[in-house]
């Protein structure tokens, strides 16, 4: 069993970044909503904010009360698509449930849209064309490539269907010839197909629901859930029962979450050059 290791990995590809934006005009500059005060979301946030400064890229959090109004995240978000000097926009997600999620997410434009989630970068991927991809499946697709993880031809199972990672990571996969099966709740026998997989993808949320006897041996598994259990971090795959089983693994946490972050700092970059590079 080889560990598929995120964090370092994520490292190695900042530093690459780093220097590339070093050679910009100016800092590219993210803009982050947070509406609440959800613990979890509070640390992933400053998380990020902490990682593009590293980039030598300027993030900015926009912190608003739970019981803002969502009108006013609504014209707060058309303000920053209309400010040239802000090159990427993300709300964190969820929002409070009394805002419509879709209708601000769609209020970011797509072209200021760090996290890949509008509908216009979705059709993009499902067309097959340039766009910004959603920073959890990139991430993944970096790490799989830095230790070289050809998957051209090999069985993809993907256990989850949001938009956010099952279902743009299985066009992802297709794009690299990969064969891709999608399966969900409502899944009949899931232990049958996920021991099809040579790649195994586990993102539900659902602490080490993925067991010995549902992977197969050999296979690649990506751990994408991040439960806490008893004060500590869990992912989606029983990480002991199958860590002798299998090729390569992802740790919970240092795996799939660092190269998320990472991700988001490529898809900044991309967005600063759109804006300011290629369109002259």
């Amino acid at each position: 069993m080889m560990l598929l290791e995120g964090l370092k990995v994520s490292k190695i590809l900042n530093e690459e970044l780093k220097k590339k934006v070093e050679q910009l005009k100016r800092k590219p500059r993210l803009e982050i909503i947070l509406v609440g005060d959800d613990p979890a979301s509070l640390i992933y946030v400053n998380s990020k904010v902490k990682t593009q400064s590293e980039l030598g890229m300027v993030a900015n959090l926009n912190h608003f009360k739970e019981n803002s109004d969502e009108d006013e995240i609504y014209e707060f978000i058309q303000k920053l698509n209309n400010d040239d000097s802000v090159d990427g926009i993300l709300l964190q997600l969820p929002v409070p449930k009394h805002m419509n999620q879709e209708r601000l997410m769609d209020a970011i434009s797509y072209k200021k849209d760090v996290d890949g989630f509008h509908t216009m970068n979705q059709g993009l991927l499902f067309q097959k064309r340039e766009g910004i991809r959603p920073a959890t499946p990139k991430g993944i697709m970096m790490l799989l490539d830095y230790y070289g993880i050809d998957v051209q031809s090999k069985h993809v199972v993907i256990i989850g269907r949001s938009q956010i990672v099952g279902a743009p990571l299985s066009k992802m996969f297709l794009d690299k010839n990969a064969t891709v099966t999608i399966t969900h709740s409502k899944t009949k026998d899931l232990p049958s197909i996920t021991k099809q997989a040579d790649i195994l993808v586990a993102a539900l949320g659902k602490p080490k629901f993925v067991t010995y006897d549902m992977v197969k041996d050999g296979a690649i598994v990506i751990d994408v859930g991040i439960n806490r259990v008893d004060g500590k971090l869990t992912g989606d795959v029983d990480f002991e029962a199958v860590k002798d089983k299998v090729s390569y693994i992802t740790p919970v946490p240092k795996g799939v979450g660092p190269m998320t972050i990472c991700a988001l700092g490529y898809n900044l970059y991309e967005l600063y050059l759109n804006r300011n590079e290629r369109e002259k």
